[in-house]
């Protein structure tokens, strides 16, 4: 006879002791790890951002933990926050049962930790500092570049601003001939006679609201038809025109492009390029600095090469923790005059790789074209020697300055018969001459930075830098399938990333102490223990061998 089945009981109106959300929390979840740590924060400044009188604000610590926390669980929009703090119970018991809406979240992620979110960084840092999470010794640094929220299709490029404003300015300058030419037939000098003052370099659009005015007080003395035509071109054609490009040239900058959606960002060649057509798309420039998978720091740029980055990246870390670590790894983005002279001039040990490192190191012989590895330096008569055995004469000095201001001091050596040269096409694409451009100290840089990279230290940290700078990336774009800001402008953007990296450090504090524990665990397990160790467990010198054992291990766990 076939068993009558049976249920648990289900009721959905049971009332469960106890009621409080703490208890359906699992131990060590990275939820309490967020809550601990922002407790854990002086968050002053912040508080003081907002102002007495009318209703009750939320905490700004609750709404920081549900942001920081939302991002940890790759929830970046404001909308879905404020749904989860009504349906996730971490959310609720994070919030204390507080339900903000999603204009509340935007406005303090937005407004509130503009100008906070770096210090509120920092002292986490000096936090995980002092608990010996990270040691500040050896600095992984790497740029990646994320898309701004602007259409991809919304660009201003500097040099075309540049060719139709010389292409205004050469209309203006002629319809100032015509008027005057006019004013000198229909007798109206008098009214005109200042026109020379706008003969200048340059017509701007004040200038030409200032012409446009004087127009129209001759116009109201005479009616002459091509002067009002004249006056109508200036109004709805080149005074608004002349108006857009100054305003396009002061957006830009010393930026080749920008974005009308979001002013702030650059067009960039992305890796994620879908349809192989080396498309650009707006966005900015992140450099992190990592060591151990944590993220030292942080600053977003609106350039697309990294070289200019290095130095007011580490100005930056340097303002806001008091010093700067000892090793600096980077890669050959990062070789440059300036910042070898900078990491010298503080002391810096240099890992800094350079272009053409892997040929010098690898020592490849079937270059397809010779450079100044390539020539043998005759230091008695101050001369180079080509492979093909002429002398390159010593011509001059010239300096030469970055885009940053730096300059630098290059000598140029000059052969002025290759004509006939069997090796002229491995060697120059001149017809009779090979000039070689030597940058002296920048020399002595690479050769410093190749004997340290080469050595053992050097070779360690050099694997290392792709192991943890790089692993970051992969978990904060991959895993956490940040691709694309949400805010618009430099410092929004930069508040995003912030939070970003604050939740990239607690997510990876969390596992370092689940995985502590559990080492501990399966140490220190039921049934393991023997009843000769039962007798020593108490023992202060066991305890003491417990600590140091566990410690070992911790650290083979991270490293």
């Amino acid at each position: 006879m076939k068993k009558k089945a049976t249920f648990r009981e289900y009721n959905q109106n049971q009332m469960t002791l106890p009621s409080s959300l703490v208890t359906l929390i699992p131990e060590n979840h990275v939820v309490t790890v967020v809550n601990e740590i922002v407790d854990s924060i002086n968050l002053d400044n912040l508080i003081k951002k907002y102002q007495g009188g009318g209703r009750s604000a939320y905490h700004p610590k609750m709404l920081l933990k549900v942001l920081v926390y939302a991002y940890t669980q790759r929830v970046y929009s404001g909308r879905e926050m404020a749904k989860q703090l009504k349906e996730n119970i971490y959310f609720m018991w994070l919030a204390g049962h507080e339900k903000p809406d999603f204009r509340t979240i935007n406005r303090f992620r937005s407004g509130k930790l503009e100008g906070e979110i770096d210090n509120i960084f920092a002292n986490i840092l000096i936090l995980l500092m002092e608990k010996g999470y990270v040691k500040y010794e050896n600095y992984f640094l790497d740029g990646t570049k994320i898309e701004a929220n602007a259409r991809k299709f919304s660009f201003v490029w500097s040099k075309s601003t540049k060719n139709y404003d010389e292409a205004l300015q050469k209309k203006v300058k002629k319809l100032i001939s015509e008027i005057k030419e006019i004013a000198k037939q229909e007798d109206l000098e008098y009214g005109l006679k200042d026109l020379e003052e706008y003969e200048g370099e340059r017509v701007s659009s004040n200038e030409l609201q200032e012409m446009s005015q004087k127009l129209n007080d001759v116009l109201e003395l005479s009616d002459n038809k091509e002067l009002q035509k004249k006056k109508k071109l200036i109004d709805n054609d080149y005074a608004p025109r002349c108006k857009k490009y100054e305003e396009y040239n002061e957006i830009a900058g010393e930026r080749n492009s920008f974005s009308k959606t979001d002013h702030d960002a650059t067009f960039m060649r992305m890796k994620e390029d879908y349809m192989k057509n080396g498309h650009l798309k707006p966005g900015y420039n992140v450099q992190i600095g990592t060591e151990n998978h944590f993220i030292l720091w942080y600053s977003m740029h609106q350039t697309s090469g990294d070289t200019t980055t290095l130095i007011p990246h580490l100005k930056a870390l340097k303002d806001r923790i008091g010093y700067l670590p000892q090793n600096i790894i980077a890669d050959a983005g990062y070789g440059s005059l300036e910042n070898y002279s900078y990491l010298k001039e503080k002391n810096l040990r240099n890992y800094v790789k350079y272009n053409y490192w892997y040929r010098d190191v690898k020592r490849k012989t079937d270059r397809k074209k010779w450079d100044i590895h390539s020539f043998i330096y005759d230091k008695s008569t101050d001369e180079y020697i080509c492979p093909n055995g002429e002398r390159l004469y010593y011509e001059g000095t010239k300096e030469s300055k970055t885009k940053n201001g730096y300059t630098q001091i290059l000598k140029y050596y000059k052969y002025d018969n290759c004509y006939d040269c069997m090796m002229k096409e491995k060697c120059t694409r001149g017809k009779y001459s090979r000039t070689l451009v030597v940058n002296e100290p920048l020399e002595e840089h690479k050769r410093i930075a190749r004997l340290n990279l080469c050595s053992e230290e050097g070779t360690v940290l050099r694997k290392r830098r792709c192991a943890d700078v790089e692993a970051v990336f992969g978990l904060i774009k991959g895993n956490g399938g940040f691709r694309r800001f949400l805010l618009r402008g430099l410092k929004n953007v930069n508040v995003e990333w912030g939070i970003i990296s604050i939740a990239h450090n607690l997510k990876r504090l969390s596992e370092l102490i689940a995985s502590s524990l559990k080492i501990n665990q399966t140490i220190f397990q039921k049934g393991r223990v023997t009843q000769v160790e039962n007798l020593l467990v108490g023992h202060p010198l066991f305890i003491i061998i417990r600590d140091i054992y566990l410690n070992y291990l911790l650290y083979l766990c991270v490293f």
